[in-house]
């Protein structure tokens, strides 16, 4: 495997199924993985990653995921910080969206986690 950021390995963002990646979702990853390292530094803790990328037989056994999930594309992840609820979470990132520092898309605060993603436009839910 191997860096992806200062804080973040490739590995981490690997679909849980074991299958390879292609080559098309890992730029996808490379962008999300430096997304969420702005996040990091922002909180200045590590940001644990519980899923991203999710091949598309992976992502039909997931309850309650879409069809179009942003994380077969690698555009995805859903995270947790520890010390942090999942709405404080949501509250950084949505001020780093809002300062231009990460980019647009998708957020939302789970029981147990965020979910982010750069879909290019906003989506609450």
């Amino acid at each position: 495997m191997g860096n992806l950021t200062k804080n973040f390995d490739l590995s981490e963002y690997q679909c849980r199924c074991g299958c390879d990646m292609p080559n098309e979702v890992y730029l996808n990853i490379v962008k999300l993985a430096n997304q969420l390292q702005v996040l990091r530094d922002k909180i200045g803790k590590p940001v644990k990653l519980t899923n991203a990328y999710r091949c598309k037989e992976h992502n039909d056994t997931i309850a309650g995921s879409s069809r179009n999930s942003k994380h077969i594309l690698g555009k995805a992840a859903d995270i947790k910080v520890k010390g942090m609820t999942p709405k404080e979470v949501f509250d950084v990132v949505e001020s780093l969206i809002n300062e231009g520092e990460v980019l647009q898309g998708g957020l939302s605060d789970y029981n147990t986690f965020t979910h982010y993603d750069f879909r290019g436009k906003k989506a609450r839910w």
